[in-house]
């Protein structure tokens, strides 16, 4: 096994955490934009759904009447798609105060 010593010098706790924090959040930065891009194939039945947005099955019931989720359907069951779901998410973001 190779093991390698990193040595620092001239750097306060601090500055090595600024560092370090920077180095993450370009990383993650990064990670966010690859998930962004990607389009999201699965489908959701409706409990999933419900589970997904942490809400009641009779809100995604009543969202699906609204029209506010597009669901539809193979052989009688209900389906939604997620990246619609994700979609409609952000496009409709809250603004606080």
């Amino acid at each position: 096994m190779i093991t390698k010593t990193i040595q620092i010098q001239e750097f306060t706790i601090d500055e090595l955490a600024d560092k370090v924090s920077d180095k993450l959040m370009l990383k993650i930065e990064v990670y966010l934009k690859e998930y962004a891009t990607k389009n999201d194939d699965t489908i959701l039945t409706r409990e999933e759904t419900a589970e997904f947005l942490k809400v009641d099955i009779s809100t995604i019931h009543n969202w699906s009447k609204k029209g506010t989720l597009i669901p539809f359907g193979i052989g009688g069951r209900v389906y939604f798609k997620k990246q619609e779901i994700i979609n409609y998410l952000e496009n409709h973001r809250f603004k606080y105060k």
